[in-house]
């Protein structure tokens, strides 16, 4: 049985310390790919409990929205429209990237809009990502959707997080606040390739992060293929009768969907 300790600490206490490699990207490969199946089986439960609630509501003709401020957005936007995924997928983008996520109330302002133009409905859920959990604005569109009923699923660094202060005037990080955490299983800076002169390289919390939303969602397609729903996946537009399929499919969330299908 695998060691299912915070991952980041198993990297902090020695168990994934540096060995002799060939080269970098060769430690990379190994020290990721490690963390990779731990967080396999970390966020097993998490993504049980999830897979339904976001099921039932998908069934229900619901979407699911995502959030990531600053680098954190390239994972939200890593299952919105994508072949092979959800149609019913949206995302809250943040114009500035991320360089005002810690202005006082930006992230409330970012999400009051959204939910004008898009909608935050009751039952639907919000994935919210950010790999520290201590920026205002991820905080404050998990405040904002749970006021308004939805569920929250965060996804961040559990080693990181805990050991860094909130810079949300709640004094709360993200875990929380969420209603579920996701655990990128990451370390404290990302990076897990030492370089000996103090320094790190190599982050994994986009590779990891990326593979846990698709977990997710395939594990959310189990569960509408099992009760007798239909699959509204995307196909691939390079495909013979994808751009056609795609639009049939979006037109049933028109007005919802933060991407304009083909």
């Amino acid at each position: 049985m695998r060691d299912l300790r915070p991952l980041g600490i198993l990297a902090q206490q020695g168990t994934l310390k540096n060995t002799p490699m060939t080269s970098l990207s060769e430690s990379y490969y190994e020290r990721a790919g490690a963390l990779l199946a731990r967080a396999r089986e970390a966020n097993a439960a998490a993504i049980a409990r999830l897979a339904p609630l976001i099921g039932g509501s998908v069934a229900a003709g619901g979407v699911v929205h995502t959030f990531g401020s600053g680098h954190s957005e390239l994972i939200s936007r890593e299952i919105i429209g994508r072949a092979g995924g959800l149609v019913c997928v949206t995302g809250i983008i943040d114009p500035t990237g991320g360089f005002i996520e810690n202005l006082p109330g930006y992230g409330q302002k970012l999400v009051e809009r959204y939910d004008r133009q898009y909608q935050l409905l009751p039952g639907e859920t919000v994935i919210v990502i950010s790999n520290s959990g201590k920026n205002a604005s991820p905080i404050d569109v998990a405040l904002y959707a749970k006021a308004k009923g939805l569920h929250v699923a965060a996804l961040t660094c559990l080693a990181m997080s805990r050991v860094t202060p909130s810079q949300h005037a709640s004094g709360k990080r993200l875990f929380e606040v969420a209603d579920h955490v996701l655990d990128n299983g990451g370390v404290p800076g990302d990076a897990v390739v030492e370089l000996g002169d103090g320094t790190s390289a190599g982050p994994t919390s986009t590779l990891i992060g990326c593979s846990v939303l698709n977990w997710l969602m395939l594990s959310v397609v189990e569960w509408l293929r099992a009760n007798g729903h239909p699959l509204p996946v995307l196909r691939s537009q390079n495909s013979p009768g994808a751009i056609e399929h795609n639009r049939e499919l979006g037109a049933r969330y028109k007005g919802r969907l933060s991407r304009q299908l083909a």
